[in-house]
This record gives C-alpha cells, sequence and structure tokens, in this order.
C-alpha cells in the first residue's frame, strides 16, 4: 500500500487509494477504486508465483497523503485475501485507540483484521508495541516453529502504561470525545478550504486530517515550496505543523491533535492556521473583505 522506489524481492505494491488524484473515474467522475483495486490485484497475480502470504496496510494511510479508504475497499480487500488463502495485516500505529473515532479504525467498517499491530498511541510516548491475532493464527505459527524474539519482550513498565493507557481511554469515554472533535475538525477545515484556493483536498476521519496544498484547484499541480512556507509561518505564530514535502506523500499537512484536546486548544490552533494562510503570500484568498469571490 506504499510507493516504493526499490521493493525487497517478493513484496508488491498496490496502488494507493488516493480518491483526489487517482485515474480510475466512473463515466460521472467520481472515483472508480473498485476497477483500480481490481487492476492492481491482476498485476499483483500475473508478478507473483501465487505463493502471497499477507496484505499489510494501513486503514489510513498516513505517510501517503492521509488517504481515507473509500466505503467497502477493506471488506472487497479482505475478500481478494480469502481468495487467495491469505492473510489481511492492519498497522494501526497510528489510528488506533481512539484517533479514528472508534477504539480501531477498522471498526468503522466492521472488518476484522487477522492480525492487527499497535504501536505508538498504545504506549503514549512510551516504546510499547503489540501484536494481536486469533488462537489459531498464534496456534499455526507456533506448530511451524515461527520464532519471535526481543530483549525487552513482556517488559513490565512499558506494559503498565499500556494497559493503563486504554484504562484511561475507556474510562473517559475518549473515543466519543476523539469522533465528536473529529466532526468540529473537519468542518473547519473544509470552511478553510472554501477560503483558499492552495487548499485542494481536506481529508481524514475523526482527529485524524490532511490538507493538501496545491498551486491549482483546477490541476492539482502541488506545491511544496508553498507548503514550507505555510509550515514555517505555523511554526513562527507558535502552533507545531508538520508537513509531507516528499513528492510520494503529496506535499499534505498532517493533523493529529491529542484526543484529550479541548475545543479552546482546537480552537486556537485552526484560528493559528487561518491567520498562517492569510498572511502568506500565494495562498489564492478566495474572499475579499468578508465576501466570497465569484
Amino acid at each position: 500500500m506504499s510507493i516504493l522506489t526499490k521493493q525487497i524481492p517478493g513484496n508488491h505494491a498496490l496502488p494507493a487509494p488516493n480518491a483526489y488524484r487517482s485515474i480510475f473515474r466512473n463515466p460521472d467522475g467520481s472515483y472508480d477504486w473498485e476497477t483500480e483495486l481490481d487492476y492492481g490485484w491482476k498485476m499483483v497475480d500475473q508478478a507473483s508465483c501465487g505463493s502471497l502470504a499477507a496484505v499489510i496496510m494501513e486503514p489510513i494511510l498516513s505517510s501517503g497523503g492521509m488517504l481515507t479508504l473509500p466505503s467497502g475497499y477493506l471488506k472487497a480487500m479482505k475478500a481478494h485475501c480469502e481468495r487467495r488463502g491469505m492473510l489481511l495485516i492492519l498497522d494501526e500505529a497510528q489510528t488506533g485507540v481512539g484517533r479514528c473515532g472508534d477504539l480501531f479504525a477498522f471498526e468503522h467498517e466492521g472488518v476484522v483484521p487477522d492480525i492487527l499491530t499497535l504501536s505508538k498511541t498504545l504506549g503514549n510516548g512510551l516504546p510499547l508495541s503489540a501484536l494481536v491475532t486469533s488462537n489459531h493464527i498464534a496456534q499455526v505459527s507456533k506448530d511451524k516453529g515461527f520464532l519471535f524474539y526481543t530483549t525487552h519482550v513482556n517488559d513490565p513498565l512499558p506494559a503498565a502504561v499500556g494497559l493503563k493507557v486504554l484504562e484511561i481511554v475507556v474510562r473517559d469515554n475518549l473515543v466519543v470525545r476523539s469522533r465528536e472533535a473529529g466532526l468540529k475538525l473537519h468542518s473547519a477545515l473544509q470552511v478553510l478550504k472554501s477560503r483558499y484556493g492552495c487548499i485542494g483536498d481536506v481529508r481524514g476521519r475523526g482527529l485524524m486530517a490532511g490538507i493538501e496544498i496545491v498551486a491549482d484547484q483546477a490541476t492539482k499541480s502541488p506545491t511544496p515550496e508553498l507548503g514550507q512556507k505555510l509550515m514555517d509561518r505555523m511554526t513562527e505564530l507558535g502552533l507545531s505543523a508538520n508537513i509531507s514535502t516528499m513528492a510520494s506523500f503529496g506535499g499534505v499537512f498532517r493533523i493529529a491533535p491529542p484526543i484529550t484536546t479541548s475545543d479552546e486548544n482546537l480552537e486556537l490552533g485552526l484560528s493559528i492556521m487561518e491567520e498562517a494562510f492569510r498572511s502568506t503570500n500565494g495562498t489564492m484568498p478566495l474572499y475579499t473583505n468578508g465576501e466570497k469571490k465569484t
């Protein structure tokens, strides 16, 4: 699911589901992800010997440009895997533990992966990761002699922190908080998009969002220089901002405030972003004296 310059032998990459930029379109111009996914699998089948192990993907592609999966995509991916006797492995290092408005992002479509990997949000800053799977897969791995060993396996300190993180997320209803705050975040970002022509697309779910910066909304041509200027200006104004300037990342601001963030902090961050767009040359304001240009 990622763009690789040098692939490890035996690995194949499927097209990233980029609804904003994909060339696969229905007659009405909407994103034809089904044809794109089928095309990707045909390429994989032609390039492989048929002994395929698993698909590894994120429910929202973060470093790939904050790409959300189209409705039905994950279910279709699972079906492709099952037809080929493959496992579906979901990496929820960033999306898991409430970030996207569900405890785990795969719950949004009700598709259960065969293997789930967690880190980052689970340890809340401490080095902690987890692999979650079924008893059947664990037993088959054991029977076939698979061995995973690390010096810090079952380290009690990060394990205790991980348990406490999960306890607090459930106790304080932070999944619902993330969902509600996410609606406010995405609504405000859509307003920002309506005001500045350099914002080509706003996407994401919950408290995980992306803003793609472009030189022109019609051609969607990238402008990494403007993205860098905006990032510098936001930093100047006191907001820690991150934009993926690498070509494969698409010049996208990756926005992921803490799921404990208050409405006041969220509004402050959004107001700083607004000021950065207002005071940076080249953002192509669509408003003059409060009125939208026509």
